[in-house]
């Protein structure tokens, strides 16, 4: 058993979940192999064979995942851990961090992406979403037998199979394996003794870090952020306010408004240096309602004004 505590934040070997890839190397690349893919068709399906080397990146932020696992992992998700030795089934929610140590050589399962729309084209599927299965309060992570892991795998081949078919509403049907998946794993008892609780303020605080890491870079003048203030990520992880800043600064010395400040300040920065965008366009997409409000902020943290650090740069 791995003791927990004598890891810290930065020295956690984390993977990008079926990936086989550190998240750190993964998290600035431009869109990956599969982005394009899953978001033009609404989904992709995959056999996970690490034997063979071959790993698949993606945006976990953009989609919904379903995956079949035999191996051993320790998965990280929201602010609890699960360590698991045998066949489990994964649910992923784009909008919880989670993450996974691999810590057996070889893996083995199969994996859908599948974007919310795909599945809500379906009355009765959207609704499967806000199953536990899928939210942070709820049970991500089942352990199956031998005989469960035949039938759903099983699932699997026929969806990977029917992808690559002509077949007019080939979507109808991959949409309704994952539909029977998702049933088959709600009848089934919740794997809760996987949790491990320890550390709780380290897991938050990790958590939390990643959270506010997933919103940048900023790519796009007509989306801006939507988590800006303490008590937004709070929400988010459906923990109280007070709890997250306690973590947060026990374990990093830095308050949760400090870090959300710091990281829109280094990303103005990149804007202002790298970007043509003007002042205005840059303080919408980092969620000011007004410019004046961004130069204000940004003249209060770092003694300049935006414009003066574009200036400097030209």
């Amino acid at each position: 058993m791995l003791d927990r505590k004598q890891i810290s934040l930065q020295e956690v070997n984390t993977f990008d979940f079926l990936n086989f890839a550190p998240m750190n190397k993964q998290r600035r690349t431009p869109t990956s192999d599969f982005d394009t893919e899953v978001k033009l068709k609404g989904f992709k399906a995959y056999e996970i064979d690490s034997k063979t080397g071959k790993g698949h990146s993606y945006s976990r932020k953009d989609f919904y995942k379903i995956s079949l696992n035999t191996g051993k992992y320790i998965f990280h998700y929201a602010d609890r851990s699960f360590e698991t030795n045998e066949t489990i089934l994964f649910f992923g929610n784009p909008h919880i961090p989670y993450s996974c140590e691999v810590i057996s050589a070889t893996n083995e399962g199969y994996a859908s992406l599948f974007t919310e729309d795909f599945l809500k084209l379906s009355e009765r599927s959207g609704g499967l979403l806000q199953s536990p299965l899928f939210k942070i309060g709820g049970t991500p992570i089942l352990a199956i037998n031998k005989e469960q892991k035949k039938d759903i795998a099983a699932i699997f081949q026929k969806m990977i199979a029917e992808q690559d078919t002509d077949y007019l509403y080939k979507d109808e049907i991959i949409r309704n394996y994952i539909n029977l998946i998702i049933h088959e794993a709600l009848k089934m008892q919740p794997s809760e003794g996987y949790s491990q609780q320890k550390n709780a303020a380290a897991r938050i605080t990790s958590v939390f870090l990643e959270l506010l890491e997933r919103q940048f870079p900023v790519e796009s003048t007509e989306h801006p952020l939507e988590l800006k203030a303490a008590q937004d990520f709070a929400k988010h992880l459906s923990v109280h306010v007070n709890y997250l800043n306690s973590a947060v600064k026990e374990i990093t010395g830095k308050t949760t408004t400090e870090h959300i400040a710091e990281r829109i300040i280094s990303e103005a920065k990149a804007l202002l240096q790298h970007t043509d965008w003007n002042i205005a366009e840059i303080a919408y997409a980092l969620g000011f309602e007004y410019p004046t409000y961004f130069n204000n902020f940004f003249k209060k943290k770092t003694g300049h004004i935006p414009k003066s650090i574009r200036a400097a740069h030209l």
